[in-house]
């Protein structure tokens, strides 16, 4: 398809106003704006990609893909999740709250346990340079000892464990689904041009991705997640997100800006959403892309297998055979899957990101992937390799 010069300088202006409306704003956060990379008008392109980054993060986290796609024939609009061109996330990003009425007596009671007040003040004091997510011990201890200051803690743990449970509105007040009203706009903006739209993301991004591919099916044509974030890690720390979180205990996020946890209990709840029933039966339909590690610390790795699993599932009716999920193993040392090769995380690093972006080329021109290339960690000699750094 080759956008004209009306299309682009349309979609253009939709853009800039949006980025502009950040750049006016007094708590926009440095860094975190949009942005979009381009083909001047009436040049053959493959299509436009939409991409979202992590959790905290910010746009430029997946700038080195966006450029190997960009000067490989596509158009690339970088998004910023729903509030994260904000500074202030309990005031922008999307949070899960106890409803007043439960939250403020619940308080008082936490305001009054000495012990609690203790372990809350060695959080809150902790240095930024040395900050680190309470042990599952320590996130064990801090759920019993709330169950004892509140009695319907049993029945408000079920409400928020149970994915989409109908009680969760009786004792929380949620605008997870930001993530999606805030990325539906964005793809908005790109109503005036031709031909298809993939959307691409990572960790929450990486949900959010698959979302607008189910409730957009007839625009979104492929969809490519890198550990999405459906589900928190392990019994223990999803437990005392989605607990925890609603107290305002506070953790470190990207360019260590402090966040309340209850963000990541959004982040959480919203990966419950993309996970119901309707939203994989629509994705059935469209070629998906997963990409995961073992040595993943945020995303459940085996919530996100399982998803991967049930879109390829057959039908009576149908086989769905376009959908690919790849899990890097322990020993390939990948800490997340889109960590940029020049970052260190966990003390490791991604060594094989120049076969993983002409696998995510050859998935959205090509429609197929082959995952034995993910094992190596030199280019792939049949399609166009990635700039050295």
């Amino acid at each position: 398809m080759t956008p004209t010069q009306d299309q682009l300088q349309l979609t253009q202006q939709r853009i800039d106003a949006y980025i502009q409306s950040i750049a006016s704003h007094p708590d926009r956060r440095e860094g975190a704006f949009p942005y979009y990379l381009f083909h001047p008008a009436n040049t053959p392109i493959h299509g436009t990609v939409l991409m979202f980054h992590g959790f905290s993060a910010q746009p430029h986290q997946m700038s080195r893909l966006a450029d190997y796609l960009f000067h490989n024939g596509f158009n690339v609009y970088q998004a910023t999740l729903a509030g994260h061109a904000y500074r202030l996330p309990d005031r922008y990003w999307p949070q899960v709250d106890l409803k007043p009425e439960i939250l403020n007596p619940l308080r008082e009671k936490v305001s009054a346990d000495p012990v609690l007040q203790h372990f809350l003040a060695n959080l809150a004091s902790t240095p930024e340079a040395t900050a680190k997510t309470p042990s599952p011990v320590q996130m064990a201890g801090l759920v019993a000892r709330l169950r004892r200051l509140e009695p319907r803690l049993l029945d408000i743990i079920a409400a928020i464990e149970r994915d989409n449970d109908p009680d969760f509105d009786r004792y929380f007040v949620s605008s997870h689904l930001a993530y999606l009203t805030d990325a539906q706009a964005r793809l908005a903006e790109l109503e005036a041009l031709p031909g298809n739209i993939y959307t691409i993301g990572l960790s929450v991004g990486g949900a959010v991705a698959l979302a607008l591919g189910a409730q957009h099916p007839q625009r979104v044509t492929k969809v490519v997640a890198f550990a999405p974030l459906l589900e928190v890690q392990g019994s223990t720390r999803k437990r005392y997100v989605n607990l925890a979180g609603p107290l305002d205990i506070r953790e470190f996020g990207w360019d260590d800006l402090r966040f309340p946890l209850g963000c990541f209990t959004a982040a959480n709840r919203f990966g419950a959403f993309v996970r119901k029933a309707d939203n994989l039966a629509a994705l059935r339909s469209q070629p998906t892309l997963m990409i995961l590690t073992e040595n993943e610390d945020a995303a459940d790795l085996n919530t996100n297998q399982a998803f991967a699993r049930s879109l390829g599932r057959a039908s009576w009716l149908k086989r769905y055979d376009h959908h690919f999920q790849y899990t890097f193993p322990s020993e390939a040392l990948v800490p997340h899957p889109m960590v940029d090769p020049l970052e260190i995380s966990q003390n490791m690093s991604n060594d094989y990101w120049q076969p993983m972006y002409q696998e995510t080329y050859r998935f959205l021109t090509q429609s197929e992937f082959r995952g034995s290339h993910l094992s190596q960690t030199t280019a792939v000699s049949d399609l166009p390799a990635p700039r050295p750094i």
